[in-house]
């Protein structure tokens, strides 16, 4: 006869679907509402978790403080799924170890090999088939995704989904490293395949998609830089990605930069890797986040992922592979007032319109107001730039230029036309903007004009320049540091110089300021073992910018500060702001 005090039950719901916990004691339920943040702090009970190794692992351990009444069979379940998630975490962490030597693998080309660090990222997606690589840039990601494509002939054929400028590249690598026959896929609408065994899509096609993927023709998926799914499954995009991850094996995220913005981002990125990791947006919700949308314990967070295995991420130098530490320069430079000033009154009308306009007239106002300052104080520097640029290239130093808006490029064309820099923007298309690469890469000009937003997974660059001038800032860190790392990896023979022209005026103040929010929340996340600088409170970028034009009673002066030269031992806050998750 068993006497053990009991303080509810447990069983199997939903055709053994699911766990559901009743009849608790009020100390207990509370207790459980401590240590299981996902359940809901008003639900009187039952309370149900999801049938899956991780829950069984937690529900296991609950219960040798507080026994619940089970049957046989539901208890002989638990404590399977519980032996089966000590197994798979002892394997994964056998993986993990720096002495473990991978199966051979078939497939390459000859001569071609993959290191180490590489294969324990293959094997772990083996047999988690759920992967978030967030290796820092410079890595490889793409020769991983490669080698786990030969080690597992059970994820072929397989999908990848990029930006449009990638296509190409993806194909150049998997062709020249693997032995796998690679077809670009040319339409954003269904027609004959031709047989192969990896089809490279551009993440703006697959909409037209869904029906093929609906259909499991996949098995498995890659997904480069899957924050341009960050949005979720709102957009087209995102909702034939969902599709497509659903109906897949093996899914497989690349990237060192998964958030953006701010830590939130992270639940929709994992929707389409592994949607039960983090639980419903409810769930993550409460578990994760605080009445402001944003992270509560950005660490916990990356240590849970990681605990989870469902992210891996290696600095280079966790791998022997540490470069020369990037210089990171901000250099004040002069502006046009008139260009400024200019603006400064409609400025004002949309900030206070921004404060006291109905929701969609704020919306509107912030939005313009937005868009208008940043332009604006792109144009008013615009020339010194580009007299940066020429000195910079006078000197012998091929220089990646960074900018946004297309009236500033078209300054930067006209100050430097005798240099004919290459264009790299959202204004060419995907073949012309390879062109315009090969032209760089070739030495036809020394100057390759990019925007913000077209740096993510570039490669090659590192062969050609070490210096990237930033003409134009991004309200998001991580565009930053993924433009650096198109420099600074490996193959990189010169230490690499990052230049950020500022000016005091206009949208860069505000824009350094909001960024250390994202920066700090994004690299707790990623590299929760980093120290973090706290850098500020919480406020939108749309506000500060609204404060800047409230707050204004006197004309903008003109001023040239020093350039500041900015040392990794002694982080700044105005680094931290820029740089999101160097360490």
């Amino acid at each position: 006869m068993d006497l053990m005090r009991t303080f509810g039950s447990l069983q199997l719901v939903e055709n053994g679907t699911a766990w559901e916990m009743s009849r608790l004691e009020p100390h207990v339920a509370i207790r459980l509402k401590q240590l299981f943040p996902r359940v809901p702090k008003q639900s009187a009970g039952p309370f149900r978790f999801p049938r899956d190794l991780m829950h069984a692992a937690d529900l296991d351990w609950f219960l040798t403080r507080y026994p619940l009444k089970m049957t046989g069979e539901d208890r002989e379940v638990l404590t399977g799924g519980r032996l089966a998630f000590d197994l798979q975490q002892a394997e994964m962490e056998r993986i993990l170890m720096p002495d473990y030597v991978a199966p051979p693998l078939v497939g390459l080309r000859e001569g071609e090999e993959v290191r180490p660090y590489q294969m324990q990222a293959v094997e772990l997606l083996r047999r988690r088939r759920s992967l978030l690589l967030g290796d820092e840039g410079g890595l490889g990601k793409t020769y991983t995704a490669g080698a786990f494509l030969c080690a597992e002939p059970a994820a072929l054929p397989a999908a990848v989904v990029c930006d449009p400028h990638m296509q190409k590249q993806w194909r150049d690598k998997l062709t020249t490293f693997t032995n796998l026959r690679v077809h670009v896929i040319k339409q954003a609408k269904p027609y004959d395949l031709p047989l192969a065994d990896v089809y490279v899509f551009r993440v703006s096609q697959i909409a037209g998609w869904v029906d093929i993927f609906s259909q499991g023709f996949f098995n498995a998926v890659v997904y480069d830089e899957p924050q341009s799914l960050r949005t979720g499954t709102s957009t087209a995009k995102g909702g034939a990605a969902k599709v497509l991850s659903r109906h897949t094996d093996y899914r497989l995220g690349l990237t060192a930069t998964p958030i953006y913005n701010y830590g939130v981002e992270m639940w929709n990125i994992m929707q389409f890797i592994d949607d039960l990791v983090l639980g419903s947006f409810d769930d993550f919700s409460r578990e994760w986040v605080d009445h402001n949308g944003r992270i509560t314990d950005p660490k916990a967070l990356g240590t849970y992922l990681r605990e989870q295995h469902v992210m891996l991420r290696r600095l280079k130098s966790d791998v022997g592979l540490e470069l020369p530490k990037v210089s990171r320069i901000i250099e004040y430079v002069d502006y046009d007032e008139k260009t400024v000033q200019s603006i400064d009154d409609l400025a004002r009308k949309l900030a206070i319109q921004a404060t006291t306009g109905s929701f969609v007239e704020r919306g509107q106002a912030v939005r313009e107001l937005d868009m208008m300052v940043r332009q604006a104080t792109g144009l008013s520097k615009a020339r010194a730039v580009a007299k940066f640029v020429r000195l910079m290239v006078e000197a012998g130093e091929p220089v990646l230029l960074m900018g946004w808006h297309r009236a500033v490029y078209d300054i930067w064309l006209e100050e430097l036309k005798d240099l004919r820099p290459a264009m790299y923007t959202g204004s060419e298309g995907a073949a012309q903007k390879n062109k315009e690469k090969d032209r760089f890469m070739s030495g036809d000009t020394d100057v390759l004009i990019m925007s913000l937003r077209s740096g993510a997974g570039i490669d090659d660059l590192q062969h050609r320049c070490s210096v990237v001038v930033f003409g134009e800032l991004d309200w998001s860190p991580g565009i930053h540091q993924q433009v650096i790392w198109r420099l600074d990896r490996e193959g990189q023979e010169d230490p690499v110089t990052a230049f950020f022209l500022v000016s005091d005026e206009g949208s860069d103040p505000p824009i350094m300021d909001v960024l250390g929010i994202k920066a700090s929340e994004a690299r707790q996340i990623v590299d929760p073992h980093i120290g973090v600088q706290q850098v500020d409170n919480d406020r939108s970028k749309f506000q500060r910018l609204v404060e800047r034009y409230l707050a204004r009673t006197k004309p903008v002066g003109r001023r040239k500060a020093p350039a500041q030269a900015l040392e990794p031992a002694a982080e700044t806050r105005v680094q931290e702001s820029l740089f999101s998750t160097a360490p």
